[in-house]
């Protein structure tokens, strides 16, 4: 579950502060700077690139340091002596590394996460071991966003798919069609259809933004309706849903970058899988890593080569380059070609606002994916796993309940008297390992398992007090 900040007193408004050091002010470092600042917490980034720097300050209340990220003067000036956390996320591993090393060596008090990408670092448990590199916890961007995607392929059906308590549950999201079962109807009616309590629509939105979710809440051609459910009640609710589709077995990855490679890996012993890569000495590379993959070299948004590789009869194009341009034009073609279905890997989240029309089916935001992963860590409370959803602006939270003698504690109290605020919805509730149906005079215990979706992440706050941990 990782580790509990011990947060020191930092108060603006009677508001429970951190000091958060940011390490690179690129496309993850830039994300995780929003999800702090927004949340009134004191942000330092640190980059050697002026320009990006100057960028984040017009954008958030934040300050910045201009300089080497691994060195130990550019640490002390962002204030690393009285700092909470770091967050490691330059483009270079070894500079995260190495960052980390040092502020383990010289100053006592940060915890540190590390982003690393190669595999190469990760394949070796004891590089990261009790005697190895000291980084509190490794986070490996490109293996999240894989595993995203995976769980599209597992589930074609869904825009968005995450999961809960060690696998036991899942957060889902669909589109309501024109004629679906969820057309028309309100979320009282579904019961008896969504498996008796355990499985729960947490969430609607309309033209992306939040709907109040209450037995009255009617459902709309066009919402996004994220849902909780058992793993193993998924399949049967889709198919309820008549959002259910065959399996996909044969795939065209556009991409053969670490994302692109560790798919491909995941995938090639039970699907029909392709690579298209550009670039000669990585085509090679992959090519000699992979068993059961067929590597090409050319351009993804070549219409000559994806039509000589029978495009017209992939179950799935996923276009994961680093660029986001040509994934939006490769997915769009492939789709007009006759791919049953596509998905675009996008890091900007500006560009979704011109995805209509091309045909994309399911979009993916590594920063979005990369961001739950630290917020994990971040969040006050006893939290086990958040996802991060909506670009951002809402959040699901696995919370844990303690008895921790305060009035505010959900311990040996009923679900009726918890006064959550307008906007969070409960999800599932998960104790001693198996999923149990929520009512209003359902009890907490101890150690009980919460899966909450907060439809706006100003909210998470409420949830962070009442899933305090015993001090």
């Amino acid at each position: 579950m990782g580790f509990r900040v011990n947060i020191v007193a930092n108060v603006k408004f009677g508001i429970l502060l951190m000091k958060i050091l940011i390490l690179g002010a690129g496309v993850t470092g830039s994300a995780v700077a929003d999800a702090f600042a927004s949340e009134e917490n004191d942000i330092v980034v640190i980059d050697f690139r002026q320009e990006l720097l100057d960028a984040l300050k017009e954008r958030f209340d934040i300050a910045t340091v201009t300089g080497n990220a691994a060195h130990p003067s550019v640490l002390e000036q962002a204030g690393v002596f009285d700092t909470d956390m770091v967050i490691a996320v330059t483009d270079r591993d070894e500079t995260n590394m190495l960052a980390c090393m040092i502020i383990n060596t010289l100053y006592s008090r940060p915890k540190t996460i590390a982003r690393v990408r190669a595999i190469d670092y990760l394949k070796n448990p004891k590089l990261f071991g009790p005697n190895g590199i000291p980084v509190d916890i490794v986070i490996s961007p490109e293996q999240i966003v894989m595993e995203s995607i995976r769980n599209l392929i597992e589930f074609p059906g869904v825009l968005h798919i995450s999961e809960f308590a060690g696998g036991l549950v899942r957060l889902f999201s669909v589109k309501v069609g024109p004629d679906g079962f969820l057309t028309g109807k309100k979320i009282k009616t579904l019961k008896e259809r969504l498996s008796g309590g355990k499985t729960r629509v947490v969430a609607i939105f309309r033209l992306g933004k939040p709907l109040c979710v209450n037995g009255e809440a009617c459902i709309e051609t066009g919402d996004e309706v994220f849902l909780v459910a058992p793993r193993n009640e998924v399949l049967r609710v889709l198919k309820e849903l008549n959002k259910w589709e065959p399996p996909l077995k044969r795939i065209i990855i556009a991409g053969g970058g670490h994302v692109g490679k560790r798919l491909a890996l995941a995938l090639e012993d039970d699907h029909q899988v392709k690579v298209i890569e550009k670039d000669p000495r990585r085509a090679n590379k992959i090519a000699n890593d992979l068993n059961n993959t067929v590597v090409l070299l050319g351009d993804c948004a070549d219409e000559s080569l994806l039509l000589d590789e029978s495009i017209d009869s992939a179950d799935l194009f996923c276009a994961i380059t680093d660029n986001d341009g040509v994934n939006i034009i490769s997915a769009s073609l492939a789709k007009s070609l006759g791919a049953r279905k596509t998905i675009c890997l996008l890091n900007h989240i500006s560009y979704t606002k011109l995805l209509p029309g091309t045909g994309i089916d399911v979009t993916v935001l590594p920063n979005q994916e990369t961001l739950g992963s630290i917020l994990k860590h971040v969040r006050r409370g006893d939290v086990a796993q958040v996802t991060s959803l909506c670009g951002g602006t809402a959040e699901a939270i696995e919370a844990i309940a303690h008895g921790n003698n305060a009035e505010d504690s959900v311990v040996g109290r009923r679900v009726d008297t918890i006064n959550f605020p307008e906007g969070i919805v409960m999800g599932a509730l998960i104790r001693n390992n198996e999923v149990i149906s929520i009512h209003h005079d359902t009890v907490f215990a101890e150690n009980d398992h919460v899966v909450m979706f907060a439809m706006d992440k100003r909210l998470v706050s409420n949830i962070e007090k009442i899933f305090q941990p015993l001090t």
